[in-house]
């Protein structure tokens, strides 16, 4: 057990840094596991918070960034996401994020969501605001973004999530919370 955390009962002997780049660590640990054998655990550690962002327009219309995700070898569409440095509010990366993805500028934000990403294999958080009393001014995406910013209704978005459309972890996961908020009548 971890003296540390009574609720840990893992055992690191040692860790070692096996890749780094400018947005993540992997590190792999020789570790006793709960039952006190041996084991390797390889984690990847994120450099950036996760950042979410839906822009919600007072007639009920939201907008959805598009992109080819290579990870995934496929098209994506999502909420406006990001990610910001560890030292930075998350408020200040999702009003970044926003604006240079689809040009919106919001006057409020409220945060409506905090994920754990893959939390088996990674330590990436996210944290997912609400964008309301928009207004729009030119997007500007940066040079390795290739985007589709679409406005579509957000009961479609809903739709299109229930329909397996929209797989992105963190848009499906806000998209769910916004529509129970309009449900129960909770914007606010």
């Amino acid at each position: 057990m971890n003296k540390n955390n009574p609720l840990n009962t893992w055992t690191t002997l040692s860790s070692e840094l096996v890749y780094e780049s400018a947005w993540i660590a992997v590190n792999k640990h020789e570790t006793l596991n709960p039952s006190g054998k041996p084991a390797i655990y390889s984690v990847v550690n994120f450099k950036n918070l996760a950042i979410g962002v839906i822009p919600l327009s007072e007639d009920g219309y939201t907008w959805l960034v598009g992109q080819w995700r290579y990870p995934l070898n496929n098209y994506s569409w999502e909420i406006p996401e990001g990610g910001g440095p560890l030292g930075e509010e998350p408020i200040e990366t999702a009003k970044r994020e926003l604006k240079e993805e689809t040009g919106i500028v919001a006057e409020n934000f409220k945060e409506i969501l905090q994920l754990d990403l893959s939390n088996s294999a990674t330590d990436e958080h996210a944290h997912v605001f609400l964008a309301t009393n928009l207004s729009f001014e030119e997007s500007e995406p940066e040079e390795t973004e290739d985007l589709q910013v679409k406005k579509i209704h957000f009961n479609e978005v809903f739709k299109m999530v229930i329909n397996g459309e929209i797989t992105d972890a963190i848009s499906v996961a806000a998209i769910y919370k916004v529509k129970y908020l309009l449900d129960t009548n909770n914007l606010n």
